[in-house]
């Protein structure tokens, strides 16, 4: 039987005075469990090869160096001992809530490549090794810099930097961390707005392609070129990332979500969540019984 974690919604020290919490630790194994928070968060991992980091509907096993800025408010997430063996973990862990957007000094253009990534990030943002390099030396002072202005002109300086990098990918799906389907072509929006909206139904290419104003074999290479995905897999990952909320989030039976989220077939969805997710619909649905607590 699959263990049952408690989803906590942490509340976070973080004042309406304050800018920036920031939790500089060595330990030996990660035991906080599940949670999500209103809060942003940037949280550096090192020395924990082996931990399996969970951000929304994604799983990943982690290497040496981990980096990963979260600001959704509802996304769940945790770092799991998992296969560590590692005694000398080191997390930082920075907590802020400051919003970038275009109504405040953050509306700026040089802000603009920070706006975009916080965006991004509402999903769960990983950099890669060669952004985490860059920024160390900044990660590794941040929490002995004892001015509270020097601190934060430093922390913008490290979100400046990782905004900048190349390589960063996002983590939970759309669907799932619901989040609004976004794309610079408007003719590739209109399709992504469609099956957003009509992903229980069957979804005919030939209707897409109407919408492009292409022929079928154009629009999926067009489609393909523009997504990095076949038109096939960008529908499948739509209707599981809806399903994995609604197991999350409904006590309906997986059967029920299954025909709801748009597979016709049972041991199908089975057999694909499974593929895609590395678990069963009924393990997933173990794994994010929900309990919300106030800590």
């Amino acid at each position: 039987m699959a263990d049952e974690r408690r989803v906590i919604h942490e509340i976070s020290p973080l004042t309406t005075k304050d800018v920036l919490y920031i939790a500089d630790r060595v330990k030996k194994e990660f035991t906080y469990p599940i949670h999500n928070h209103e809060v942003y968060e940037l949280n550096f991992v090192e020395h924990a090869s082996g931990v399996r980091r969970i951000v929304g509907d994604s799983t990943e096993v982690i290497g040496e160096y981990d980096l990963v800025l979260i600001t959704g408010p509802e996304l769940e997430h945790v770092w799991e001992q998992h296969e560590c063996v590692s005694e000398d973990i080191r997390e930082i862990t920075i907590q802020f809530y400051f919003h970038v957007n275009d109504d405040n000094f953050f509306g700026r253009n040089p802000f603009s490549s920070i706006r975009k990534m916080m965006e991004e990030a509402r999903k769960g943002l990983s950099f890669p090794l060669s952004a985490i390099m860059k920024v160390y030396p900044l990660l590794d002072t941040l929490s002995s810099v004892k001015d509270g202005f020097y601190a934060t002109t430093q922390f913008l300086a490290i979100l400046y930097e990782l905004s900048r990098c190349e390589g960063s990918h996002t983590l939970a799906s759309s669907s799932y961390a619901k989040v609004m389907v976004q794309d610079d072509s408007k003719q590739i929006l209109k399709v992504k707005n469609y099956i957003n909206d009509n992903y229980r139904d069957e979804i005919r290419l030939s209707v897409l392609a109407d919408m492009a104003g292409l022929s079928p074999s154009a629009f999926s290479r067009f489609f393909k070129l523009h997504t990095g995905k076949k038109l096939s897999e960008y529908i499948i990952d739509i209707r599981l990332g809806y399903a994995a909320r609604m197991l999350v989030d409904t006590s309906d039976s997986i059967s029920e979500i299954s025909f709801n989220c748009g597979f016709n077939n049972l041991s199908n969805f089975n057999r694909i969540f499974k593929r895609k997710k590395g678990c069963t619909p009924k393990e997933f649905r173990g794994n994010y019984q929900k309990a919300r607590v106030i800590v």
